[in-house]
């Protein structure tokens, strides 16, 4: 019996990076009958698609912790901690937690291979059974059909949309992907969807209609409204005509209208399940939603500090936008949620990303560009960047060998009245905020 101490039960998982992605469920499901089928007893909400799962996930979390229900919500990647993976309402994982969890996969697994994600969902799946959760959020990690998270059968699924991305792994065309993400639908399982009226929601409803599981599509059965100028306050139009007017929106950006739509559509499915979740329990969850480093916003003064006062102050903005669909929402954003006289940013993404779409997107709204590369083998490096660029943009553009370089740049170019724009990856992300702001979990 191998019993580890955190910081080799860290390394074990971190070392499980180096086996490549493998999508499947065939190994998944022999090493959970190892573990006693953590899942089969465990209420679960699924949610897939390619953008906004983990906002969605983070304000279902929110909302339900309100409503006094114990919810666990596994999601990824992290940001500083692997640790942020795994929380039940308010609290991440313990280090306890965590290493004696890996200690009993790693027993079982009896020198047999599995893979990062396989490992951290398992984790997830174990800790949350074993705390008798009224709830398991489970994030998709990649597509959904193959994904280790489709082991569960759902109380309800969410898929919040499809467009492009991962193309390597989930095809090429976005029928393709839709058929992936379309996977975790599971027979006579409501749906609750986002996706547009495009090939990606052709795929949807026939999927649905197939498996005879009831779809409920925004736009279609429910809406969201954004009320006000700064979009801090919305009304959601729901299932059978229940609206709920003048609701707070903790995170920026428009599209959070949507996102939280989708959340208070699944809370009313609940509800006609006989969970009991009152309007001042979803209006205390909305309040309290946070999503770290997506569309993340602060200003610091000298001494780093977090301050409400715009002299002698820079401003931030953080958001993990790294494929084509999450870069017009950022621009959007940028173009309508936030005022500065100057836009500095600074850009960092994987090799394997549109780089020439997403680049070219926001960077016409740059004054200055600073590229750099997160420490991590896939990142591209700066020059690449660098040489996606039209040459006339990269007389904007200047090189810097690591994060912090790239920040310390972007504070020498800004004033207050600037906006310093961190972008393009959540490894970047990750890197700077635990260097402007600190880590979410400090023992982390």
């Amino acid at each position: 019996m191998n019993n580890m101490n955190y910081q080799q039960a860290w390394e074990f998982l971190d070392r499980l990076q180096f086996f490549k992605i493998k999508l499947g469920l065939d190994s998944m499901n022999r090493f959970l009958t190892q573990v006693d089928n953590p899942h089969h007893n465990l209420p679960c909400i699924h949610i897939g698609g390619t953008n906004g799962k983990g906002s969605v996930g983070a304000t279902l979390c929110s909302i339900l912790t309100s409503a006094g229900y114990s919810t666990g919500f596994y999601t990824s990647p992290h940001l500083s901690s692997v640790r942020e993976r795994f929380k039940i309402n308010n609290r991440y994982i313990s280090r306890q937690d965590f290493a004696r969890l890996i200690s009993t996969i790693v027993n079982v697994l009896d020198g047999n291979q599995i893979t990062y994600f396989e490992c951290t969902t398992t984790l997830a799946l174990l800790w949350f059974a074993e705390q008798k959760v009224d709830f398991a959020i489970m994030e998709v990690g990649m597509g959904g059909r193959l994904d280790a998270t489709n082991v569960v059968t759902p109380l309800l699924s969410i898929i919040t949309n499809v467009s492009m991305d991962h193309e390597q792994y989930l095809g090429d065309t976005l029928a393709q992907v839709a058929m992936e993400k379309a996977g975790i639908i599971k027979n006579g399982i409501p749906v609750v969807s986002g996706v547009a009226d495009d090939d990606s929601g052709r795929v949807i409803k026939q999927t649905c209609n197939d498996r005879q599981a009831p779809l409920f599509l925004f736009g279609r059965d429910f809406d969201g409204v954004s009320r006000d100028s700064d979009h801090s306050r919305w009304q959601y139009n729901g299932l059978n005509r229940v609206i709920l007017t003048d609701l707070p929106l903790a995170m920026k950006g428009n599209y959070q209208v949507s996102n939280g739509s989708l959340a208070l559509a699944a809370v009313q499915l609940l509800q006609n399940r006989g969970y009991i979740i009152t309007e001042d329990q979803i209006r205390a969850g909305l309040t309290l939603t946070r999503w770290p480093g997506r569309l993340e916003s602060f200003r610091l003064n000298k001494l780093g500090e977090i301050v409400d006062t715009h002299a002698d102050s820079l401003q931030f903005l953080l958001d993990g936008a790294h494929n084509p669909a999450g870069v017009t929402a950022l621009k959007h954003a940028l173009e309508d949620d936030f005022s500065y006289a100057r836009l500095i940013l600074v850009w960092g993404s994987m090799e394997d990303k549109d780089l020439q779409a997403t680049l070219q997107e926001i960077a016409p709204l740059a004054d200055n560009i600073i590229f750099t590369r997160p420490e991590y083998e896939r990142s591209a490096t700066a020059e690449q960047l660098r040489d996606t660029l039209p040459n006339a943009m990269q007389q904007k553009a200047v090189l810097s060998s690591s994060v912090k370089q790239s920040i310390d740049k972007a504070r020498e170019l800004a004033t207050p009245d600037d906006l310093i724009c961190i972008a393009g990856s959540l490894y970047l992300i990750g890197a700077a905020r635990q260097l402007l702001v600190g880590k979410l979990i400090p023992d982390g």
